[in-house]
């Protein structure tokens, strides 16, 4: 019997109740995860040689087998085929890109709460977001700091309150400086009540919460606390005046575009709070990954779960099938404690709204798609110059940094798809040179590396189309004879930099290839360049200072390795410890009182012997 035909025959026992199937490649591996209501119908349809998307086309040529999780509801299968898609990250199944990728703003759960932005999620404060990059989530936590005057310092209040000057900030009236004690922590608390309905779309509620206040202080004669509700009134009001209104006042709702083509598929989201477009985020995938509506609702279940606050309705220019729908509707009612609206509009406002996400989704795929012409114009231009007989779809580059005669570290960076891939980037700390030699750092670097290749590890287990090394001919030499010791056929050229530390030549052991002529590829081996550079750099120096303050810390008796690593993790850094108080540094896990006075003995004579100079 044939594969197909067994696969078919065991989708067709299956019974039709909701669940969860698990698709498998030869080696066992599930490569995707899907959810349906009726589990025959939906996993027999892969096999009975109808036509599909190209992407399942691929996926279902290298199924081997399924396993089937049976579930008493849809809404908790849909949860199940969420839970499976985190653990086993399946090849074929689309998904937002998880706390690692995508940015929130975050807000501590301290005395004194501070706006940071960060990629991981946890249990510890408040979050809002996903934002669709870095930029716009940094652009929104600094416009809410200027609003409301909130500190973007690493100081930790009531801690440091008072122990230092306050910067410059309190000076320019740009910070409510909790280090000066110039205000209270009930009033610092009112500033992030309001923050973060600001950051939930709630401007206008905002201002006239505090229109409210500023007249209660007046009529106390609390003129400083007024002045203060006043200038984040006059900020909110500037705030808003930006954002554009295109419904109603009270319309809190998203409307989010599904655009493709053959280059790739963009979802746009509008945020539409109190009838103003408060956000706007577009999220990329490839052409073929969220073609179709179990991959559209997979990503809004996802979207949905991570985001800080639902809205009342969301406007889809897609259809959803029923069997996605339901579930989606079920799990965002439940989620959100009342009844959330899923609905694609024919006509009206509603529909105007579906279009303007449209227009965005559309503007962005264009954006992409220049991006990835010019990427394109870029790699088929270094194929040529190099004579290489494919084009480089994975390059990899290596730096050294090294400080005095230690912490000599190699960096690899990789550059993929277009873009520079930092989950691939590895740092190499070098072991077996003495002293300072590039070439035997090289050669080990590379011999870790390369010796990965082809062992099925997620990332070192590919091979590079091309390697550049940070140096000349010396560099390519040894580069080349490691590969052959290794047995692998991979071009390796050297970036040769000019007296003002940039590339304008490669070169292998015979030849040198000049770029600078042609601006595109110059561009692009620059980029690869400076990134190896400063990866190399950092790190270097990161082990360096790691270095330094512990052997600081070592130097006082009684405290190794271990207690000093306990330390600074507490107080972040040697000046804070140095500051401390020998009751402070007691009441640290790990740390006894006979340690923490002779820490602070330790500091006292050295602020005195600074003194003294």
């Amino acid at each position: 019997m044939s594969n197909i035909l067994y696969l078919r025959e065991k989708a067709n026992a299956l019974p039709l109740c909701p669940g969860v199937y698990l698709m498998k490649n030869r080696d066992g591996k599930i490569i995707y995860v899907g959810k349906s209501k009726k589990l025959k119908n939906r996993v027999s349809s892969y096999f009975l040689g109808r036509s599909h998307s190209y992407k399942t086309e691929k996926m279902v040529s290298s199924v081997a087998d399924f396993d089937t999780i049976l579930c008493d509801s849809e809404i908790e299968a849909l949860t199940l085929e969420n839970v499976l898609i985190k653990k086993y990250s399946p090849k074929y199944n689309i998904k937002l890109k998880d706390a690692k990728s995508y940015p929130y703003i975050k807000i501590t759960d301290e005395p004194y709460p501070k706006l940071v932005v960060t990629r991981e999620r946890r249990s510890d404060g408040s979050y809002y977001g996903p934002y669709s990059g870095m930029a716009d989530a940094y652009a929104a936590a600094d416009a809410i700091r200027k609003v409301f005057l909130l500190p973007n310092c690493k100081r930790s209040f009531p801690r440091d309150i008072g122990r230092e000057r306050p910067c410059l900030y309190k000076q320019m009236g740009k910070c409510c400086a909790p280090c000066a004690d110039a205000i209270s922590q009930k009033a610092y608390n009112e500033l992030i009540k309001s923050a973060k309905k600001v950051l939930d779309g709630k401007t206008s509620e905002t201002v006239a919460e505090l229109e409210r206040e500023m007249l209660a202080f007046a009529e106390k004669e609390q003129f400083e606390d007024a002045l203060r509700c006043r200038n984040s009134i006059f900020a909110l009001k500037k705030l808003s005046d930006k954002q554009k209104a295109v419904t109603s006042e009270k319309a809190e709702l998203d409307a989010i575009s599904l655009y493709t083509d053959d280059i790739c598929g963009v979802i746009s989201v509008l945020s539409i709070r109190a009838g103003l477009l408060s956000s706007k985020n577009e999220f990329l995938f490839s052409a073929d990954e969220i073609s179709d509506s179990e991959a559209f609702s997979a990503f809004l279940f996802e979207y949905y779960l991570q985001a800080s606050a639902l809205p009342r309705e969301i406007l889809l220019d897609t259809e959803l099938e029923d069997e996605d729908l339901s579930p989606l509707s079920e799990h965002l009612c439940e989620r959100a404690g009342r009844r959330v609206y899923i609905r694609t509009p024919k006509r009206g406002e509603a529909k105007k709204l579906c279009e303007m996400a449209e227009t965005n989704a559309k503007e962005r795929a264009a954006r992409y798609r220049k991006e990835i012409e010019r990427e394109d114009r870029a790699l088929i231009l270094l194929a040529k110059t190099l004579a290489l007989e494919v084009l480089p779809e994975r390059i990899e580059a290596y730096d050294f940094s090294n400080i005095g005669s230690e912490h000599i570290t190699a960096s690899m960076v990789v550059y993929e798809g277009g873009k520079m891939k930092k989950s691939d980037y590895r740092s190499f700390k070098i072991q077996t040179t003495d002293g300072v030699d590039d070439y035997g750092a090289l050669r080990e670097a590379l011999t870790r590396r390369l010796s990965h290749i082809g062992d099925g590890s997620a990332s070192l287990g590919d091979s590079p189309d091309l390697i550049l090394l940070d140096g000349g001919v010396g560099h390519v030499g040894v580069g080349k004879s490691v590969l052959e010791e290794l047995g692998l056929s991979i071009p390796v050229f050297g970036m040769v930099k000019d007296e003002h530390h940039k590339t304008r030549t490669l070169c292998d052991t015979e030849n040198e290839f000049g770029i600078a002529h042609e601006q595109i590829l110059y561009a692009l081996i620059y980029r690869i360049q400076e990134e190896a550079h400063r990866f190399a750099v950092s790190h270097a120096s990161g082990a360096k200072r790691r270095t330094l303050k512990r052997s600081v810390l070592c130097d006082i008796e009684g405290i190794g390795e271990k207690k000093a690593k306990i330390l600074l993790t507490f107080f972040g850094s040697i000046k804070r410890l140095s500051s401390a108080s020998a009751d402070d540094i007691a009441s640290v896990k790990g740390i006894t009182r006979t340690d923490a006075e002779k820490i602070t003995a330790f500091f006292e004579k050295r602020k005195n012997k600074a003194k003294s100079h």
